[in-house]
């Protein structure tokens, strides 16, 4: 495994919010570069949280194990505050830990959700656990590897690497199944951007990462997530029909020949594979995911908002929040979000799923699901952080 590209910044051309701009170029910023440099480190580093941190390697057992809030010094107003703070979202279940132990828990923690875009997050770690076999190579192009779509992509379009997808940078700008609206309004003009040369959140890519991934392993996400992951962590409620692909509702926005891949799950098990990134791949002396893959996975390699974007990981774009974190997110409010210089995990999902077939209804139909911004979890985590003993 190569850890060719760790500290790396790629200036980028576009983002989400530059496409209302009219795609001017964006230029790497002093914060820009710090970001990306400090985001390369995924050990907790730098502050007493940290320190004590360094020196915790617990994982939760088969069943998590709960704390005194008092005797680790959370406030008891803060706790309060954070509490309204998740009120203000819509119904959901809600799981915090720290130091691998539960410390707060709000709604039901067993029930499971549909993730929707979590499922990219879990795509990085599985690619994680296999480039040490040598089965994928991420310079490798979809030429290369015999992907292609339906249409045909075009000579160019088939010069974008696994790296690229992963960065979500591939510039095939195509019909994708599933995803949101505001995706679809997005959506550049094929061949307007090079591969490799534009940051567009595609679910395109996303969606293609998966064929590819079940291609080069032989085997599928399904099985590789069960024994991989959800077993190694000890999961307590998810099941392997939880995760199931979605191919389209037949419509011409859907036109792909690659599905969507997607996962049900509680927010007690999503914060236990929020903790395996936390232990930077290790679980009970067991190496499930090398430490130089999740290093390189939230390292900033596109410039966006407030932020960044890795390898289908977001990176510090919380409003308001200054502490270092990184997140796996879908649409709706579905959050898994890693703090390291914490020690914590915080984990909201909305039980409100995303319909798999979005693309096919009435725009108002979608528009009014309940849904928990970014600003509304960015004031929660900070009233998280700020109940925590400092």
């Amino acid at each position: 495994y190569s850890t060719r590209g760790f500290f790396r910044f790629v200036p980028v051309r576009g983002t989400m919010a530059q496409h209302r701009s009219g795609d001017q170029p964006v230029r790497p910023t002093r914060r820009h570069v710090l970001l990306a440099t400090a985001s390369a480190l995924s050990a907790p580093h730098g502050s007493p949280h940290a320190q004590h941190a360094a020196l915790s390697e617990h994982v939760p057992g088969s069943i998590w194990e709960n704390v005194d809030l008092g005797a680790r010094g959370w406030s008891r107003t803060g706790r309060e505050e954070a509490r309204e703070a998740a009120r203000a979202m819509p119904p959901g279940s809600v799981f915090i830990s720290e130091a691998g132990r539960k410390v707060l828990s709000w709604g039901d923690d067993s029930r499971r959700v549909k993730l929707s875009s979590v499922r990219k997050s879990f795509l990085s770690a599985l690619f994680g656990t296999r480039i040490p076999e040598g089965r994928i190579h991420l310079d490798r192009n979809l030429a290369e590897i015999g992907i292609d779509d339906e249409p045909p992509l075009t000579a160019t379009e088939r010069t974008a690497t696994v790296r690229m997808l992963l960065q979500s940078r591939s510039g095939v700008f195509r019909p994708f199944v599933g995803g949101s609206l505001e995706q679809r309004a997005r959506l550049p003009s094929p061949g307007s951007h090079a591969p490799g040369t534009f940051w567009y959140y595609n679910n395109w890519d996303f969606n293609a990462l998966g064929t590819i991934y079940e291609r080069l392993t032989e085997s599928t996400i399904r099985d590789d997530f069960v024994d991989r992951i959800a077993k190694p962590v000890r999961m307590e409620d998810f099941r392997a029909e939880d995760m199931y692909y979605f191919r389209g509702s037949g419509i011409a926005a859907e036109q792909s020949i690659h599905p969507a891949y997607h996962f049900r799950m509680s927010a007690r098990d999503a914060a236990r594979f929020g903790h395996l990134y936390l232990r930077r791949g290790a679980w009970n002396g067991r190496m499930l995911i090398p430490p130089e893959w999740i290093r390189e996975s939230v390292t900033v390699h596109s410039a966006v908002g407030r932020g960044g974007y890795g390898y289908l990981w977001w990176i510090d774009d919380w409003p308001g929040v200054t502490v270092r974190s990184y997140s796996a997110r879908g649409v709706l409010g579905k959050y898994i979000c890693v703090i390291p210089d914490r020690d914590l995990v915080v984990v909201y999902l909305n039980h409100t799923d995303f319909p798999d077939d979005a693309a096919a209804l009435p725009r108002e139909e979608v528009a009014r699901l309940p849904r928990a911004t970014s600003a509304q979890f960015g004031r929660f985590l900070s009233s998280v952080l700020a109940a925590q003993p400092s």
